[in-house]
């Protein structure tokens, strides 16, 4: 088994330590806060526990997690490439383009795995739904509709589309299977200053097909909903519920509307983490390339960057 270490054991990370403990792999924790690392150490024995960096780059631990914020991703995953290390990152992989082709470059010269944590890829509903589209069960997808709202929690640094986003850009260009054309977007900033609360993305790929995503944390009720239109049919994806419902309901070329009933089609898990963490391990251990790796990344981090730069936003 290979040995992981966890950077970062804050809001998010704590939720890799509790996996990768679980899946026998978690060597060492790293973590400036000491009181998170007591806790982890009442929780988890037998794991190193770590204030410094440089305490972390001596030992002889082959692959690290890093669930640190945002703006440290490049700068670790970098030091932790040149130090050898297999690297997974929580999202956002960077904050800019440049940096994240960097990384990229950098793990293919020095034959090491770099993964990003886009979680929703590994949730047995959106592989199913996948799926679905590569049999053509359907027909043409048309295009595909994501709700990621809620009264959440506001954000200083990132707006909406930053925080709330970034997996759904992700499952838009697994779904469609390519990068888009064309990239619009709208954001409203009503609690602070230059900060988006409420976004709407629009992405428009070759072939027609479409991908919206409205995502905010000023909403008054929670909605975790994809919804994809295809010829012949129609799937929801409520991640709440971890149900996709197939609502037989299409209109023809003649214009004539069909609506058959809708029923429930699959009912998944709502443990995509333990799923994604275990793909890191086997990847590590068979140096096959990870379904999220810093290549498909690179596109997220390009989508999200000129919707950043045509909102107005200094990341």
């Amino acid at each position: 088994m290979v040995k992981v270490a966890v950077i970062g054991a804050g809001n998010w990370g704590k939720n890799l330590v509790k996996n990768f403990y679980e899946l026998g792999a978690l060597s060492a924790v790293v973590d400036e806060d000491e009181g998170r690392l007591n806790k982890v150490g009442k929780d988890y024995k037998g794991v190193h526990l770590l204030t410094s960096l440089n305490d972390l780059w001596k030992m002889d631990i082959p692959a690290v997690a890093i669930a640190t914020p945002a703006p440290t991703h490049y700068e670790i995953t970098k030091t932790a490439l040149t130090k050898g290390r297999d690297v997974f990152v929580e999202k956002p992989f960077t904050l800019n383009a440049g940096e994240a082709e960097e990384l990229v470059a950098l793990a293919k010269s020095s034959g090491r795995i770099i993964m990003v944590g886009h979680l929703l890829l590994y949730q047995p509903a959106i592989r199913w739904i996948k799926d679905c589209i590569l049999k053509n069960t359907l027909g043409k997808l048309y295009f595909l509709h994501q709700e990621r709202l809620n009264l959440g929690r506001a954000r200083r640094g990132e707006n909406a589309l930053w925080s709330l986003g970034v997996h759904d850009v992700a499952v838009f260009l697994d779904l469609v299977g390519r990068n888009p054309q064309r990239v619009e977007v709208v954001g409203q900033p009503v609690l602070q200053k230059d900060v988006e609360d409420d976004v709407y993305l629009h992405l428009a790929f070759s072939g027609g097909v479409a991908a919206h995503l409205h995502a905010s944390w000023l909403w008054p009720e929670k909605h975790r909903r994809l919804t994809a239109v295809f010829e012949r049919g129609m799937l929801v994806y409520d991640e709440i519920a971890q149900t996709v419902t197939l609502h037989k309901k299409y209109i023809t070329s003649k214009l004539e509307n069909i609506d058959e009933g809708q029923q429930v089609v699959f009912k998944g898990n709502s443990e995509p983490l333990k799923l994604e963490l275990k793909h890191f391990i086997e990847c590590c251990q068979s140096r096959q390339r990870p379904y999220s790796d810093g290549e498909s990344a690179v596109g997220v981090v390009k989508i999200l960057e000129e919707a950043s730069n045509k909102l107005g936003v200094k990341m």
